[in-house]
């Protein structure tokens, strides 16, 4: 079952961030989003109920095993270093427009 709900989650939301309430990375992420105005959903593993589940099947689908698990447009982006790394080469921000994360105006 986590398998399906990850992939509706991403398939669903124009950014997930998969994600654990105590790490730094998790909190750098997501702190860059709400900084750039970026409308994402965020999943709590430590929180949910299914969340190690949810973190098996993400590495089953990415290869990826850590935290935070970053998607947007439904494509897959990786964790901290790959989404900072993005927003240094000014391709973050475009990529959030196009998943229609945010607006041109707040862009």
């Amino acid at each position: 079952m986590a398998l399906p709900k990850a992939k509706e989650l991403v398939t669903t939301n124009p950014v997930v961030v998969f994600s654990k309430t105590y790490c730094p990375y998790c909190i750098n992420v997501k702190k860059l989003l709400s900084d750039l105005g970026a409308n994402y959903k965020n999943i709590e593993l430590d929180v949910e109920g299914d969340g190690r589940e949810i973190q098996s099947a993400l590495f089953e689908w990415t290869g990826q095993r850590t935290v935070p698990n970053v998607f947007i447009g439904g494509k897959h982006i990786g964790g901290c270093d790959s989404t900072t790394d993005l927003h240094k080469d000014g391709k973050l921000v475009p990529l959030l427009t196009q998943a229609g994360a945010v607006s041109t105006a707040s862009a």
